[in-house]
């Protein structure tokens, strides 16, 4: 074929890493992460008599009732917008305790820091959405390696976890409509049937409707917001994940169980062992490289059609770096005025000083100390 019969596309030639650099790069990267890892590890016995002193102060009297529903009011932006308005009254309702943990790593030091236990305690007498008293949502840093139909490894990581119920006391009082008690009715179905093809499971087809109901719903309302005068009205909020804050407690992620997980870990670790000895290993395939259809089948997830919310990893790591180690400093910010002077008038800052002024010959003087 020559040069004129060939595309534009064809012809250009994109700038690209030097192929004598790519695994050199890819090596340090990968020193760079398992570095940064075992940097968690350590930190995590640095900051745990840190925070055993902030839960004293946590613990006061005059602290400890709204702590959380103050930490949460002044979240950053990465967790406060998974807070719907309905969430948010939940929260500030019944929420008494957060703690997060790192739970696989013991007392040596050692084991998987990624891993993440949150424990949500809510006072069951001033909680009027549901009834349990503790929610613990545990998260697993899970690896699986597969290998595509060409022989390249495909690597996966991140957080699994198992969907955690909530006793709603009403139906009408749960923000997730629903999701999550069928994101768990699927779960307690799998268990029964110990293994086989989930999608043959009734909870799996009525979780799927489900998701598809709301996404068609979302899209309805999108498309009525496309005009662009229209505004989100006053009384309604969206969130990225397009549900409730709670759905969060039905995460799952990949279905990787501990063996399949433990298997990957062994032989990435042999894997690194022959890098670190200048030992030449087959490479990662690309994630921009083409695969065949097998490649996708071999690497989809049917747990990807009935995830309730999608954002789960992300939210898990923004509540425990963020908002959970950063709490003292947001419950100080909720203290905060962000009240605007600007757009008051002379007239109502005189009204304000004279309403404060009545309030003070209101009020009895202070009595004199005894000698």
């Amino acid at each position: 074929m020559s040069a004129e019969d060939k595309s534009l596309l064809e012809r250009i030639e994109l700038p690209s890493i030097p192929r004598e650099a790519q695994s050199k790069i890819s090596h340090v990267q990968e020193e760079l992460e398992r570095a940064e890892v075992e940097q968690m590890r350590r930190s995590v016995a640095l900051f745990a008599p840190i925070f055993k002193k902030r839960e004293e102060i946590i613990s006061l009297p005059s602290v400890k009732p709204d702590f959380w529903a103050r930490v949460f009011s002044s979240a950053p932006p990465e967790v406060d917008e998974y807070v719907l308005d309905d969430d948010a009254a939940i929260i500030g309702e019944g929420l008494k305790g957060l703690t997060v943990e790192h739970f696989e790593v013991d007392a040596q030091g050692n084991g998987e820091p990624r891993s993440l236990r949150f424990t949500f305690e809510f006072d069951p007498e001033e909680n009027s959405y549901f009834d349990n008293a503790k929610l613990v949502k545990e998260f697993y840093w899970r690896k699986q390696v597969l290998k595509t139909s060409s022989g390249k490894r495909r690597v996966w990581e991140g957080l699994v976890s198992d969907p955690v119920r909530i006793n709603w006391k009403q139906a009408e009082l749960d923000p997730t409509k629903g999701l999550l008690d069928a994101a768990c009715d699927l779960f307690d179905a799998e268990k029964k049937k110990k293994g086989g093809d989930r999608k043959k499971l009734p909870e799996y087809a009525s979780l799927v409707q489900k998701l598809e109901l709301l996404e068609a719903e979302a899209m309805k309302d999108d498309a009525d917001m496309e005009d662009e005068d229209a505004e989100l009205p006053e009384d309604e909020d969206e969130s990225p994940a397009g549900v409730s804050f709670f759905s969060f407690f039905g995460y799952r992620g990949r279905d990787i169980s501990a063996e399949q997980n433990k298997q990957a870990v062994k032989e990435d670790e042999e894997r690194w062992v022959k890098i670190s000895k200048g030992e030449e290993v087959p490479e990662d395939a690309d994630d921009d490289e083409d695969d065949e259809d097998e490649d996708f089948e071999l690497l989809a997830d049917d747990l990807e059609d009935a995830e309730i919310f999608t954002d789960g990893e992300e939210l898990a790591i923004a509540l425990a770096e963020d908002l959970w180690a950063n709490a003292l400093k947001y419950y100080a910010q909720s203290f905060e005025t962000n009240f605007d002077f600007e757009d008051l008038e002379m007239e109502e800052l005189d009204e304000m000083d004279e309403d404060e002024e009545e309030e003070e010959q209101e009020e009895p003087p202070a009595k004199k100390a005894r000698n």
